[in-house]
C-alpha cells in the first residue's frame, strides 16, 4: 500500500547551511506551551543550533494567550485569535510536538513521566506549564466548581453553558457565581455579564478580601466597581467561601448563597508533580529558580512563567512576567547548551495593568497613572494583537550565517556515514532499546536473537502476509509508531485476518547512539502498544540510519473465522451497498500542515482517526456477511473502489454521504493536496461520470490518499444499514453508506457515477 505524501514548503531553518541534516546529539524538551516557551521557541528556531533536537510537550494543540481570554469570553475575539497554534508553530520551527500531559519528572534518570505513554528522555528540560486555581482548600470546590484553568476546559464549559442558557425554557433564570477578587476574576465576570446581558442571568462575585483588586489604585477600583454595578453584578467582599455543595455556597460567617454555575478563580496553585519530583520549591510548591531561570539544585532544569518563582525576586503570578522571561530563557538555554555565560534576570517591580471591562472598555493602572475608556481598550487590543502576530505571521525564509554547533558534535571533516550494513544502528543502542521494550512488553517483544524467526501459526491454516512502510507523517515518535502499526495491520483486517506476528523495518535519522536508542524505544513502544492490543508478537526486524525517518512492518496473520474464511477485495455484486467506516481527508490535512495552513485541532483530529484501527470493523464485516472488503490508503477511495469492482461492475456514489475530516474540504478547495493526489486523479478520474452540479471539493476527495484509512465494504443491501449502525455502536462514529454497486450497461465500460 502507498502512504500519504504531501507538498512540502521548506521551513526557513533548513536553509543551505546543513543545520537540519546535522547529527542529533542532545535533546532539549520544553514542557508546556506557556508565554515564555512560545517566545523562546520562536527565537531559538530563528537561530538554530546544529545537533540539537527540540521537543515541545503540551496537553493541547492550542495555547491560550491570557491577555485575550476576557475578550474571547466576551465575544470580541475568535478562538483562533486568542490562541497560539502550537502544532503549526512547531511545524514551522522544525520542533517535535507531542500532545501529552506530563505527570512527573525523574531528575536522576533525566526522564519525564507522561500520562498513558512511555517516558521521554531529556538532556535539558524547561518547564512552563502555568498554574491552576487552588481547589482543594475548600471542601466541595473540586467536585462542583469550574476552574478557570486549564483554559481549554473553561472555554468548552463556557460554550456549553451559553448553549444551555439559549435553549432554556422561557422565564427560567440562571445564577452564575465567580469566586475570587483579583484581576482575573473581575475580568471574567465582566466578560460573562457582557456576553449574556440580553439573557435573564444574574452574576455574583465573591472575594475573601475587604475589597476587590488588591494592589490597584483606589481610582482604578472605582472605575471597575462602576462597570460591575452597571452590569448588575453583585459584589460580595469579606466573603470567604468555606464549603461548596451542589447549587449552594457556605460562607465563613455561616451564611449561604445559591448558584447554578460556579467558576473558581482564586489564588494560583502549582501542579503537584513539581514538588514530588524532588526539585526544590517554595513553601507553596512552585519550582524555585535562580536568576538564570535554572532550578536552584539542578542546572539542567529551567523554569519560567507562573509555575516558577525566582527566589531572589518573587513576583505576583502575571502574564507580563512570563513574557519578559521569554528572551532571557531563550538566551540561557542556548548559552547552557553551548557552554557560554548565562544572563541574570531581574524582573520589574511594577507593570502596566490593562483590565478589560466586558464591553470594549478597559482600565489602565500603574502607580499614580489610571485611565478608563474605549481608547484604553483599543490600546490593549493593539498590544495583544501585536504579540499574537509573532505567531500568526511566521517568516517563510531566513538566511543564516554559520550556525552554532553543539560542542560534542564531530567535526565536519569526519568520514560520512557508510552505506550497506555500515549504516545500521549500532549494537549498543539497539540492544538497549530492545531490552527495555522486552521488559515493557514481555509477551509481544520477545526476540530470540536468532537470524530468523519462526512464525507462530497453526499447521494447515493459511497465513496472510503484508508489508507497509511509511515516511514520517507526525513528529511524535510514539504516535508515529502507533500509526505505522495500524496502517500495516489494516491490510490484514481488510482480509478478515487476525495478526499473529510482525517484523519491523526502521530507518532513523543520523544521531548519536543515545539519541538513536531514545528514538527507537519511542517508535517501537508505539507500535507495540497497538500490536499488544491485537495480540501480535514483534519477532524482530532491521534498523538503519538515513537522511529521514521511515517505519514499516511485515505483518502476518491467520483467518479470524475458525473455518478459515477470509474476505476478498473481489466479490461485490450489483445492489450491494458500499459502507465506509472512517472519514476521508488525511492526505490534504497533512499536506496543509506541512505548508503551515492547517489548524492544530484538525491535525489532532486526523491523527486520532489514523490511530483508530480496523479490527472491530473487520470482525463486524465478516460476521454480518460482507461480500468484499478493502482498506482505503494511498490510492484514495476511488482507486481502491475500482480495484474492488475489478472492471466488471460499476458503482454509484452519493458525495454528500462521504464522511470527511474537519478542515479537509477547506484545504481541497484551496488547492492544498497531497503529491499523490494528481497521480490518483490521472489513473482513476476518467472512470467517473458526473454532472457540473456536483460538489467539486467532494469529488476531489475521492482522490485523496489516506494513511491508516478506513475499510470499504460491499454489503448486501438488506443488511447494510444494520452493519452501519453496528459500526457506529462499536466506535466508528462516522461510518456511512456512501453508495452502491451497479450492473454494467450493455456496450459500455463500467463506470462510477456521482451525485
Amino acid at each position: 500500500m502507498n502512504c500519504c505524501s504531501a507538498v512540502i514548503v521548506k521551513p526557513f531553518w533548513t536553509g543551505h547551511n546543513g543545520v537540519h541534516s546535522a547529527q542529533f546529539s542532545r535533546d532539549l524538551v520544553l514542557v508546556g506551551g506557556g508565554h515564555s516557551h512560545v517566545l523562546a521557541l520562536r527565537m531559538m528556531a530563528m537561530a538554530p543550533i546544529a545537533g540539537l533536537r527540540i521537543t515541545l510537550i503540551s496537553p493541547a494543540s492550542h495555547s491560550p494567550y491570557s491577555g485575550m481570554l476576557p475578550g474571547l469570553i466576551s465575544g470580541h475575539y475568535s478562538f483562533e485569535q486568542a490562541h497560539i497554534d502550537l502544532a503549526r508553530l512547531c511545524q514551522w520551527a522544525g520542533v517535535r510536538f507531542i500532545t501529552a500531559e506530563v505527570i512527573g519528572l525523574d531528575t536522576a534518570e533525566q526522564r519525564l513521566k507522561l500520562a498513558g505513554r512511555p517516558t521521554i528522555a531529556y538532556d535539558v528540560v524547561s518547564i512552563d506549564i502555568g498554574s491552576q486555581p487552588e481547589l482543594d482548600t475548600v471542601p466541595g470546590a473540586r467536585q462542583h466548581a469550574i476552574p478557570v484553568k486549564p483554559v481549554a476546559q473553561l472555554w468548552q464549559r463556557w460554550q456549553d453553558l451559553c448553549w444551555r442558557i439559549a435553549a432554556r425554557a422561557s422565564g427560567e433564570n440562571v445564577r452564575l457565581a465567580v469566586v475570587g477578587g483579583g484581576a482575573g476574576s473581575v475580568e471574567l465576570v465582566l466578560a460573562m455579564a457582557h456576553k449574556l446581558q440580553a439573557e435573564p442571568v444574574g452574576f455574583d462575585l465573591y472575594s475573601a478580601a475587604p475589597e476587590i483588586l488588591p494592589g490597584y489604585s483606589a481610582r482604578a477600583r472605582r472605575s471597575v466597581m462602576t462597570q460591575l454595578q452597571r452590569l448588575g453584578i453583585g459584589v460580595h467582599c469579606n466573603a470567604r467561601i468555606a464549603a461548596v455543595d451542589s447549587n449552594d455556597l457556605t460562607l465563613a460567617d455561616g451564611t449561604c448563597a445559591k448558584y447554578d454555575e460556579l467558576f473558581w478563580c482564586t489564588g494560583a496553585a502549582p501542579a503537584p508533580w513539581i514538588a514530588s519530583s524532588g526539585l526544590a520549591t517554595d513553601e507553596r510548591g512552585f519550582l524555585a529558580v535562580r536568576d538564570t531561570l535554572q532550578a536552584t539544585h539542578d542546572d539542567r532544569v529551567f523554569g519560567a512563567g507562573d509555575i516558577a518563582v525566582q527566589v531572589n525576586y518573587p513576583r505576583p503570578k502575571a502574564g507580563v512576567y512570563a513574557v519578559r522571561q521569554g528572551p532571557v530563557l531563550a538566551h540561557n538555554l542556548r548559552a547552557f547548551l553551548l557552554h557560554k555565560a548565562l544572563r541574570q534576570h531581574r524582573p520589574q517591580l511594577r507593570f502596566l495593568s490593562l483590565l478589560s471591562l466586558g464591553e470594549k472598555v478597559a482600565t489602565a493602572d500603574k502607580g499614580i497613572f489610571t485611565a478608563t475608556g474605549h481608547w484604553v481598550w483599543r490600546w490593549k487590543n493593539w498590544i495583544d494583537r501585536k504579540f499574537m502576530a509573532r505567531f500568526e505571521d511566521l517568516p517563510q525564509s531566513m538566511e543564516h550565517g554559520r550556525p552554532d554547533t553543539l560542542p560534542e558534535l564531530p567535526p565536519a571533516s569526519q568520514q560520512a556515514v557508510c552505506g550497506g550494513c555500515g549504516a545500521k544502528v549500532g549494537a549498543d543502542a539497539l540492544s538497549a532499546a530492545l531490552a527495555q521494550l522486552g521488559r515493557d512488553y514481555p509477551r509481544h517483544c520477545a526476540g530470540t536473537g536468532d537470524d530468523a524467526a519462526v512464525l507462530p501459526a497453526t499447521p494447515g491454516v493459511s497465513v496472510v502476509q503484508s508489508l507497509d512502510v511509511l515516511r514520517e507523517i507526525v513528529s511524535d515518535p510514539w504516535q508515529m509508531g502507533r500509526i505505522a502499526a495500524q496502517h500495516a495491520l489494516s491490510d490484514l483486517y481488510a482480509c478478515a485476518a487476525r495478526p499473529v506476528s510482525a517484523l519491523a523495518a526502521v530507518t532513523l535519522p543520523f544521531a548519536s547512539g543515545a539519541m538513536l536508542q531514545r528514538e527507537l524505544e519511542q517508535l517501537l513502544a508505539g507500535a507495540l502498544h497497538e500490536f499488544a492490543a491485537a495480540d501480535c508478537r514483534l519477532l524482530g526486524g532491521h534498523s538503519m540510519q538515513g537522511a529521514e525517518l521511515s517505519l514499516g512492518f511485515v505483518v502476518n496473520g491467520v483467518p479470524m473465522d475458525r473455518g478459515g474464511k477470509l474476505l476478498s477485495k473481489i466479490g461485490a455484486q450489483p445492489g450491494d451497498k458500499l459502507v465506509l467506516t472512517k472519514a476521508l481527508g488525511t492526505g490534504t490535512v497533512f499536506a496543509s500542515h506541512m505548508q503551515l495552513m492547517a489548524d492544530g485541532r484538525d491535525v489532532s483530529t486526523a491523527t486520532a482517526a489514523m490511530l483508530r484501527g480496523n479490527r472491530e470493523a473487520a470482525q463486524l464485516a465478516l460476521t454480518r456477511g460482507a461480500r468484499a472488503c478493502t482498506d482505503i490508503t494511498g490510492f484514495g477511495l476511488l482507486g481502491h473502489l475500482l480495484e474492488m469492482l475489478a472492471g466488471e461492475y460499476g458503482a454509484h456514489l452519493v458525495l454528500s454521504q462521504l464522511p470527511i475530516l474537519d478542515g479537509a474540504l477547506e484545504h481541497i478547495r484551496a488547492g492544498r493536496v497531497s503529491t499523490m493526489h494528481a497521480a490518483n486523479m490521472r489513473s482513476a478520474g476518467e472512470r467517473l461520470q458526473y454532472s457540473s452540479t456536483v460538489d467539486e471539493a467532494r469529488r476531489q476527495m475521492l482522490f485523496d490518499p489516506q494513511t491508516s484509512g478506513g475499510l470499504l465494504i460491499a454489503q448486501p443491501g438488506e443488511s447494510a444499514q444494520a452493519l452501519c449502525d453496528a459500526m457506529r455502536r462499536s466506535g466508528y462514529g462516522q461510518a456511512s453508506i456512501i453508495g452502491e454497486v451497479t450492473a454494467p450497461v450493455a456496450g459500455a465500460s463500467p463506470s462510477v457515477s456521482l451525485e
